[in-house]
């Protein structure tokens, strides 16, 4: 039996609880998800009224943009952005994985894109037909949450359900880098070393 949020806002991360929360985010709920780094927050990007809710609930700057989750970089293609010889490489090393990789979409637009390495989070990235932009399920400038309980306690009063998968086995969030024409910038450290990212690039893949 599928336990409803009202009824119990932290479920365990069973295939009918995964699909609950991904029908759960298409109504425009927030959905708190495990990944492999830290618990994240999920929200449909489409939804502005979803979309000033997230933002409230961590108390970020709607200024800084929210990056999206795909379950595979073929997912990202099919949304339209154009995938430099540099990321398809990082993605090649690195995906699914830790790696937060901002490219630009056709408007010239910078967009966070990752594809988690996580069994919950991936099938639940399955049972969506879209990418959801997903963060860090704390509030800004906090600790990260590594259980579905910290989590909940931080942004319960703005989330319908939180799938529960234990404690997130990293406990670092992503290594983000922006990924352009002829360069790559690390925004933020993580997990994958400047190092690791630069021994996988070498200059035959810029164009």
């Amino acid at each position: 039996m599928i336990k409803r949020p009202d009824q119990a806002g932290i479920v365990p991360a069973t295939p009918e609880n995964i699909r609950l929360a991904a029908e759960r985010l298409r109504a425009g709920e927030l959905v708190i998800v495990p990944t492999e780094t830290v618990y994240g927050v999920a929200v449909r990007p489409d939804d502005s009224n979803a979309m000033a809710r997230i933002y409230a609930a961590k108390g970020r700057e709607e200024s800084k943009r929210l990056a999206l989750f795909a379950p595979s970089i073929d997912s990202v293609r099919a949304s339209g952005i154009q995938i430099p010889p540099a990321a398809e490489r990082l993605a090649n090393a690195f995906w699914p994985g830790p790696l937060t990789m901002v490219l630009q979409n056709a408007a010239g637009e910078w967009v966070g894109f990752r594809v988690p390495d996580h069994p919950v989070a991936l099938a639940w990235l399955r049972e969506l037909d879209f990418l959801p932009a997903v963060t860090s399920a704390n509030r800004s400038g906090e600790p990260a949450a590594l259980t579905a309980q910290a989590a909940w306690e931080v942004l319960s009063p703005h989330v319908a359900l939180a799938l529960d998968d234990g404690q997130s086995p990293q406990g670092i969030a992503s290594t983000v880098v922006r990924v352009g024409a002829g360069n790559i910038e690390i925004l933020r450290p993580g997990p994958i070393s400047s190092e690791a990212l630069v021994r996988v690039i070498d200059s035959s893949v810029w164009e």
